[in-house]
């Protein structure tokens, strides 16, 4: 007579079980990632004729950087039905990335006058950028999917790094005005970024390079300065 089992075959009926819907999961999201992989290119490609484009002409380049981000905004949704299913922590650095950025090119829209913005110079917030993607924020109260202020704080990194490279091409295009309005913008994101205490390591990291960018940009206005291409701040009177 055979000896009766002693561990239950449904045990591993069910982990197998649970495998198999871990590895749908992952297909699942993997697919739209791929799909919102492109879409980002494309939207990159777009908002890089920024670099080329006359600020005074830039309405075309913001109106079709708007519509590739909306492609964007509906991957980000069925991304957010999918993963809301499982647990935050269990798939988001699979998108992470890609997220930050949906969220960089958001905030670099937002900047230069886009994403229902009034004018040009403007930060969007956490809140905002969620709003846009129609998505929670820094979910403390339940385990879903969300924008989380890291991957927020990164895309701003991002957009700091962009606008110092946008700051050097304004002047080859001419406009010696903007780089004063990125000089200002990125010094009064830089001084928000020291009062934080960051315990991310990469994100820690990654915000000691905007000092760099910092200098990189007011270089180029001191340069400006110094060949007399923007006017003298008036002197007080007396």
């Amino acid at each position: 007579m055979a000896n009766p089992s002693m561990v239950d075959p449904k045990i591993f009926e069910s982990l197998q079980t649970k495998i198999d819907e871990d590895a749908e999961a992952r297909e699942q999201i993997r697919a739209i990632l791929q799909t919102l992989e492109r879409q980002g290119k494309t939207t990159q490609s777009v908002l890089s004729r920024v670099h080329s484009t006359p600020a005074a002409h830039l309405s075309p380049v913001i109106s079709s950087a708007e519509k590739s981000i909306i492609d964007e905004i509906a991957s980000v949704k069925s991304l957010a039905e999918i993963a809301s299913k499982s647990p935050y922590y269990k798939y988001n650095g699979m998108w992470s990335r890609d997220v930050q950025n949906v969220i960089f090119a958001i905030l670099f829209c937002g900047w230069l006058g886009g994403m229902g913005t009034s004018d040009a110079g403007k930060l969007l917030t956490i809140e905002e950028v969620g709003k846009v993607l129609d998505v929670p924020v820094n979910l403390k109260d339940q385990d879903a999917f969300h924008i989380s202020i890291e991957e927020y704080l990164q895309a701003l990194i991002t957009l700091i790094e962009e606008l110092a490279r946008l700051a050097i091409n304004s002047v080859t295009l001419g406009d010696y005005q903007q780089p004063l309005q990125i000089s200002q913008f990125v010094k009064d994101l830089h001084a928000g970024f020291q009062i934080l205490n960051l315990k991310n390591d990469s994100l820690r990291r990654r915000s000691d390079s905007i000092k760099y960018n910092v200098k990189k940009i007011e270089d180029i206005v001191y340069d400006l300065s110094l060949r007399n291409l923007i006017p003298k701040a008036e002197a007080p009177s007396s």
